[in-house]
Order: C-alpha cells, then structure tokens, then sequence
C-alpha cells in the first residue's frame, strides 16, 4: 500500500491516479498509524512553503514524516513535498523545514527572458545515476511548476539537475528518501518510469 499524505496541499489527485494507472494501491491519508503502516509514502505538495510547514505541525505529521525517515520506508516527496524536506526556504524566512536533508531553498533570480515561475517542460541532466532514472534517458523532459530550487549541502544526493537561468537540482536520492522538484505525475510517460522506479525500490 502506497501511503500519500493529505494535508491540503494541492495536486493528491493527480498523484493518486498516476499511482493507480500503473497498479498501485493508494490510500491518501494523513492518519498517523495508516502512513507508519504503508510500504510507501508520498508528500506531495504545490503552495507555499510556510503555509505547507504549519499544515504539516497542525496535522501532527511532521513527527510522523521523521519517523518514515527513521523507519526508512521508501519515501519521495514531490514539488513542494522536495522542499520541505530541507532546512529553510527564502520564499518563508524563520520557518524550519522537516531538516530530513541539508540544504535550502532558494528563489529562482530575475533574468531578462525568464518568466517566474517557471511553468513548462524541461529537460533533465544526470550528475550521477539515480533509482528513480532507471530507464528513463538522460535529456528525458518532466513538467516543471516552480519559483524556487534547491541548493543541497551535499551535491552527491543529486541525481538529475535542469537549466533554467541557473542549475536546478531537481531531483535528489539518499537513503530511503527521494523527492523530484518536477511533478512526475504531471510528465506523461516518463513521469510513469519514474514512479514505476519508485514503487519497485
């Protein structure tokens, strides 16, 4: 069973039937014992990053999503559900992320011709082979709908970048969590692979 948490934060729908469509069995939930119980979990996520922060602690899921991480249970976070997963983030100074990995969370600058956010198709780069790419070619394109990126402390958690302006890193691996700045569910059949990859870690 495949565990997506609920906690008002946009594009579940989507994400449940991209899971269902290859034969996942999804329950969204934000039930504590029914996460801790699932054999994967998503956070998914499209808002702002204090906003999504304060829903996670109001819901009690922040000490839920820790222990996932502790329990490793195979987890991916998806668009905003990748940010919340470090430290801090510009867009929502003073408030603290999940700190599941080191890093922050930056916005994307101004630059003649570049439109913010960036809503589109991008390709993808791998620095270094990643699960979630596993068939999945290098230069491969995902739907991107985002003003901010990511700046990992350790640059070996990043599996796959994009250009937009400047490196997005836009998808990074360690352990047993993943997470993609790009909407899988949103990218057509390599989005697919890469969620099949996911349910087969």
């Amino acid at each position: 069973m495949i565990a997506v948490i609920d906690y008002d934060a946009g594009n579940i729908k989507s994400v449940q039937k991209a899971l269902e469509f290859l034969g996942g069995e999804v329950l969204v939930t934000r039930d504590p014992d029914e996460i801790l119980a699932a054999e994967r979990v998503i956070l998914p996520g499209v808002g702002n990053f204090g906003d999504a922060m304060e829903k996670l602690e109001n819901f009690g899921l922040v000490s839920v999503i820790k222990e996932v991480a502790r329990r490793r249970i195979p987890f991916l976070g998806i668009c905003l559900g990748l940010q919340l997963l470090f430290e801090e983030s510009e867009e929502s100074p003073g408030v603290q992320g999940l700190g599941l990995l080191k890093g922050k969370i930056v916005r994307i600058p101004k630059e003649e011709g570049l439109k913010i956010p960036q809503i589109g198709w991008n390709c993808l780069e791998y620095p270094s082979g990643g699960k979630l790419f596993q068939d999945v070619p290098e230069g491969s394109y995902v739907y991107f709908v985002h003003s901010y990126y990511l700046q990992a402390d350790d640059k070996e958690i990043v599996k796959a970048t994009a250009e937009y302006g400047v490196k997005v890193e836009a998808s990074v691996e360690q352990d047993n969590i993943f997470a993609c700045q790009f909407h899988p569910e949103k990218s057509s059949d390599v989005g697919l692979q890469i969620l099949r990859n996911f349910l087969a870690v």
